[in-house]
């Protein structure tokens, strides 16, 4: 386990959900946050709420040139891939392919190319990078088109960076960070509670009811700092997180 003050982390997705609560967190542990997303109002509000330690950059964190930019001038200790897009709703009758494949050309495409900056530049011996993941990737998705697949990709990127970083020795550690829950107060959690509520009769408070103990972005980040600091186990590449806690993936 490892101190976090004074390191430098790079946060994609950081002005809402679980990229926000994240960025909080890292901040009250002494980190130098850069916070990387799409909607500059929101990051102007963050930096407001925040003030010192952070920083903040608008921009598309799948344009393989911001991936760059950020990695190479900012030669962060920490990366957390939290950036995502909220998936249109629907049964796969419902969908057509642009639909269906958003995630894949947002989440999937930001994760390859932040993780290969970081494996090519390379990042210092000794950083990490968090990929946000989804318990989807387990369990599937059939109400949010090509989700499920494109999580369990991010999952599966998160070990083949692993693997390059050990055959090279870089010391760069990745680990994947599985919600499996609706996250209460975020975008996807409540369109998603909705949608499987409505399929089943259901309202979306008693979706989020089904849950012994509820998940709150708050939780994940508490994970994802975890991971960071070197809480995870050598050799796990990846956690499940739920309301009631935290359990290592194979």
């Amino acid at each position: 386990m490892t101190t976090l003050q004074g390191k430098i982390a790079v946060v994609t997705g950081g002005s809402s959900g679980v990229g926000k609560a994240t960025v909080k967190a890292l901040i009250s542990e002494g980190v130098r946050v850069t916070a990387v997303a799409r909607n500059a109002d929101r990051l102007r509000a963050l930096e407001a709420e925040i003030g010192d330690g952070l920083t903040t950059l608008a921009g598309d964190a799948s344009d393989p040139a911001l991936a760059a930019r950020v990695v190479q001038e900012l030669r962060p200790d920490l990366v957390v891939l939290a950036a995502g897009v909220t998936p249109r709703m629907g049964t796969l009758a419902d969908l057509d392919w642009d639909a269906f494949s958003e995630v894949w050309n947002g989440d999937v495409k930001a994760s390859f190319h932040f993780i290969q900056q970081a494996l090519t530049l390379p990042l210092r011996p000794g950083s990490t990078v968090v990929v946000v993941s989804s318990g989807a990737a387990i369990q599937g998705s059939p109400l949010s088109g090509g989700y499920a697949g494109a999580k369990r990709m991010q999952w599966l990127l998160a070990g083949y960076a692993q693997k390059l970083s050990d055959a090279k020795q870089l010391g760069i550690r990745t680990v994947a960070v599985l919600p499996r829950q609706f996250i209460e107060g975020t975008t996807i959690g409540v369109r998603a509670a909705a949608a499987y509520g409505a399929s089943s009769g259901l309202s979306a408070e008693a979706v989020m009811k089904r849950f012994d103990a509820p998940l709150d972005a708050d939780k994940v980040a508490s994970a994802i700092l975890a991971a960071l600091r070197g809480d995870v186990a050598t050799g796990v590449h990846a956690i499940a997180v739920t309301g009631a806690g935290v359990e290592p993936l194979p």
